[in-house]
């Protein structure tokens, strides 16, 4: 991507920047207007990438120059350090996440279907005690869900054509933000859980 000149406050110009703490540990997406705030408040330790913009502010009386502050997509926070084990900590589970895990797979049809006609299943049915994690959901299509009812999958006769996991960190920033760079991306698949759907095969 060119450099951006973000001076209107377009919403196709406002890209998410990928904020890491000191140690190069994905943190947390944030909004080029709060990158902004980093640069200028020298918090920024580091960045790399190959995505940059630039955002101009107002002109000095004195000089007549334009201030403006470069900004790269992936930026380390100075003083910002996550605790040993951040990254594979759980995420929170919502039916948007899951449904951008398994690819938007119904995991016994195989069918590519949109988000109006995904559910969450319980391979494991809360009534027979299942919890609602990770481990025991996966995206199933309206068809499917129904059709198994509240039985596992055997009880069912219905084959799962994949298993489920729990997402790392890296990946959970995947999931969460459908909008992202290039470099970015790059960035985070280094860091994918083996099992990830989203590891380049």
């Amino acid at each position: 991507m060119p450099e951006s000149d973000l001076l209107l406050p377009v919403a196709n110009q406002r890209p998410l920047v990928l904020t890491l703490d000191s140690h190069g540990q994905p943190y947390r997406w944030v909004s080029w207007q709060h990158a902004v705030i980093y640069y200028s408040r020298d918090m920024v330790a580091w960045a790399i990438g190959s995505e940059s913009f630039t955002v101009h502010g107002g002109v000095c009386r004195k000089t007549g120059q334009r201030s403006e502050i470069r900004a790269n997509s992936i930026i380390a926070i100075r003083g910002k350090s996550l605790p040993p084990g951040a990254l594979i900590q759980t995420p929170p589970l919502s039916n948007r996440e899951l449904f951008h895990r398994d690819r938007q797979v119904c995991a016994y049809c195989g069918v590519d279907l949109p988000f109006s006609r995904l559910t969450r299943d319980h391979i494991m049915p809360v009534s027979q005690g299942g919890a609602d994690s990770w481990m025991n959901v996966v995206t199933a299509c309206r068809s499917c869900n129904q059709r198994k009812g509240g039985r596992t999958p055997e009880q069912a006769h219905m084959l799962l054509l994949y298993a489920p996991y729990v997402p790392n960190k890296a990946e959970y920033l995947i999931l969460s933000n459908r909008s992202i760079l290039a470099d970015q991306m790059d960035f985070l698949a280094h860091q994918l859980p083996s099992q990830s759907r989203w590891r380049k095969r």
